[in-house]
């Protein structure tokens, strides 16, 4: 098949065309094209699965909407949103919703299929979604920002429902956005549904344990990778990029197992001290401040130079397409764990591959979030809540089971820990499209 964007479509016998769109194809080099990269990686390995491969390669269902709303000034504004359903075969669609000033279609595509890919490579019953508003949430008052999440809502609110598509919190988005939607989608269908969104407060039917998961998750296969490399946690130097839920988490339990944090790196910011900074104190930091600028426990440093940092492990958990061919050469780390989604391009995984770094890959690193997501949404048509330990519990279980059964693949077929993530999940995908056949 071809893939430039000028090829003309080719209509088989049968009158199908199967050129694909310019923004679907593989050479545009935004985040979808990334994710084609990777399925066309895994396409070997899938054996008489790889007949249905293309169904990976197209969402199901892709919707952009106006965000229309008044201002505290009086004024109109337009916003525009996405709601993108990548694939259903397993479950209903799972993936959070962000509020991005630089959020595009092509983006929330992309991360809609890595959601397809995680949930299936940690076999919860779920499908991959996405959503998104560009916009500069910052830049809204509270009653703005609550205006903007309810029409959001009920702009998508004939595409989600708990049996459909469940979104949840992501970038500049928590558990007070969920709450709106919650009630928006509830209001609009006359009956209160907890369970349309997770990582709620818990109070309206949110889980204990939800707002670290991600970063547990994190925290779990690393650990769970370091004990299979001989990779002493005690005295790891640890260099974090993004210091929220999901870098500040891991940090804040790689430093209880022993390891040190020598740098971290966020919007505010480069700060670096080589006898390891005061995690808690950073935290409290951020709390206050925003971010990690400006914390007197450390020296600036320039952002470039934070990739070249001396340490064990590095965890870019901020946005994607952080770790290019331009910068990957400079990695020391011996271990990069993705805290975000998609931090690292395909060039780059090559250049870490062959400098000898071990990647464990976002679809695999980061899901401790879809995963308790996955458990609120269980204790939310069940009426029944666990406790924080019992959640802790499940979860680290099943992220050592999954890592396990991701390394074994590795191992098997020698390639990366990321094209063995694809490896199951795809064939988990595809497995569920082959037995569901057709219809109509």
């Amino acid at each position: 098949m071809s893939q430039s964007s000028g090829a003309p479509a080719t209509p088989s016998k049968l009158g199908a065309v199967h050129t694909l769109p310019s923004y679907l194809q593989a050479d545009n080099l935004g985040p979808w094209g990334i994710y084609l990269q990777q399925v066309d990686r895994v396409t070997p390995y899938l054996g008489h699965l790889a007949r249905w491969v293309e169904t990976l390669k197209r969402p199901k269902r892709a919707l952009i909407v106006d965000v229309p709303i008044e201002l505290d000034n009086g004024t109109i504004a337009h916003f525009e949103g996405y709601r993108v359903q990548h694939n259903t075969s397993r479950g209903p669609g799972k993936g959070g919703v962000r509020f991005h000033q630089d959020v595009t279609l092509s983006e929330v595509m992309a991360l809609s299929a890595w959601m397809s890919i995680k949930n299936a490579a940690v076999n919860v019953p779920y499908g991959g979604a996405k959503g998104g508003i560009r916009v500069d949430p910052k830049k809204l008052s509270m009653g703005e920002l609550e205006r903007l999440t309810r029409r959001y809502t009920s702009e998508i609110g004939i595409i989600i429902g708990p049996t459909k598509d469940i979104p949840a919190p992501d970038v500049n988005t928590n558990g007070q956005i969920m709450a709106w939607m919650m009630d928006t989608y509830s209001m609009n269908t006359g009956s209160t549904a907890t369970g349309v969104v997770t990582g709620k407060p818990v109070d309206l039917g949110g889980s204990l344990g939800r707002v670290e998961a991600t970063g547990r998750g994190v925290f779990t296969v690393g650990v769970e990778a370091a004990k299979l490399t001989g990779l002493q946690l005690e005295g790891a130097r640890l260099a974090v990029q993004g210091f929220g839920n999901v870098g500040g988490i891991a940090a804040k339990l790689f430093a209880e197992a022993g390891a040190k944090v020598v740098a971290v790196q966020d919007h505010t910011g480069t700060i670096f001290n080589g006898k390891g900074l005061d995690v808690p104190a950073l935290l409290a930091h951020v709390k206050i401040r925003g971010g990690v600028g400006g914390f007197a426990g450390a020296e600036a440093m320039k952002p470039e130079e934070f990739w070249g940092v001396d340490c064990e492990i590095l965890i870019p958990a901020a946005l994607e397409g952080q770790i290019t061919e331009h910068n990957a050469g400079q990695i020391k780390a011996k271990l990069v764990i993705e805290g975000a989604n998609g931090p690292t391009t395909p060039e780059a995984d090559d250049i870490l591959h062959d400098k000898g770094v071990l990647v464990l890959p976002d679809v695999i690193a980061n899901a401790g979030g879809v995963t308790v997501s996955y458990f609120e949404w269980v204790q939310d048509f069940s009426s029944f809540f666990w406790s924080e330990d019992e959640i802790n519990a499940r979860l680290v279980r099943i992220m050592q089971d999954a890592f396990a059964g991701v390394w074994q693949v590795a191992q098997e077929h020698k390639v990366s820990l990321r094209t063995a993530t694809f490896i199951v999940a795809c064939q988990r995908i595809l497995h569920a499209r082959e037995m569901r056949g057709l219809y109509p």
